[in-house]
């Protein structure tokens, strides 16, 4: 996947044009250009980070990181995150501020910028779209954000100018970073998720056993814990009682789990009235393991 060398080049472009906007903003002496520039200064740092733990979670499991390093991806998108929170949080600030206390802005540079910033925003777009993982997805949304942004502003900005309400700039920064702060948070939920060893989303413990239950030779089932690595690699481990052939009852399992979309599992077999020696069972079952085995 060529994932790595689009972020790089997203990075770059990001980098570079925040200065630009920030010069911009400056210039023009419009607050909402300014808080684009916060915005895309806090997208760059973050791809930044993306683009090194992108490429480190991509690297096969070895010694040290016996699962791989699919996590770090996931790392990079909570950084990102965090840092659009902060910086739409200082945006809203600033536009406050700026509705106290009004200041000129010249409109025709205004325009000028935010021709240039949504055509360079909706290139950059366009090279992330591709992505898959969490990480990519954040950053490709970031860039969608960055197009709605300047579209705002140019809108915003061609208004101003025929109609001289000064005011709207900041009202638009402040829209623009409501919005940011909104989808953010909702990516926050997204990633935290599988950082906290959530179940994945669609695969619940139920599911798991009723999908289980119906493997000829299945007595009981228990112990199932699920968690995913990344938002997308799925991995189960469960403790099974059964009296047929091990072999077959594993595969078929196995199945039943590819099935529900976990591609790694764990499956432990015990033989029907073998206590199981795992004190944390009661996590699944409120009786202790002993008597669920003697359910059947």
């Amino acid at each position: 996947m060529k994932s790595d060398k689009s972020i790089l080049i997203a990075f770059i472009l990001n980098l570079a044009f925040s200065v630009f906007e920030f010069v911009g903003g400056v210039l023009t002496g419009s607050v909402a250009i300014i808080s684009d520039a916060v915005h895309d200064v806090g997208d760059a740092v973050s791809i930044g980070i993306s683009y090194f733990l992108e490429r480190k979670s991509k690297k096969q499991p070895d010694e040290s990181y016996t699962y791989g390093y699919a996590r770090y991806s996931v790392f990079g998108a909570l950084i990102t995150t965090l840092i659009l929170l902060i910086g739409s949080t200082l945006v809203v600030y600033n536009a406050l501020h700026r509705i106290i206390f009004p200041s000129e802005i010249d409109y025709d540079g205004m325009i000028v910028f935010a021709v240039i910033g949504v055509v360079v925003n909706l290139f950059a777009a366009l090279l992330t779209h591709k992505g898959h993982s969490l990480n990519q997805k954040a950053i490709n949304l970031h860039m969608l954000e960055d197009v709605l942004g300047w579209l705002v502003v140019l809108v915003g900005a061609v208004i101003m100018r025929f109609t001289g309400i000064s005011v709207l700039d900041p009202i638009l920064s402040i829209g623009v970073a409501v919005f940011i702060f909104v989808s953010a948070a909702k990516s926050l939920r997204r990633i935290l998720n599988p950082l906290l060893e959530k179940a994945p989303h669609g695969i619940s413990v139920q599911r798991v056993k009723d999908h289980i239950l119906r493997v000829g030779g299945v007595l009981d089932i228990h112990h199932i814990h699920l968690w995913s690595l990344d938002g997308h690699r799925n991995y189960a481990t469960v403790h099974v009682v059964t009296d047929s052939d091990a072999h077959t009852v594993k595969a078929q399992i196995r199945e039943e789990l590819k099935e529900l979309g976990v591609e790694h599992s764990t499956i432990e077999l015990e033989l029907p009235g073998e206590p199981c020696l795992e004190l944390v069972c009661h996590i699944n079952h409120a009786h202790t393991c002993k008597h669920s085995h003697h359910h059947h």
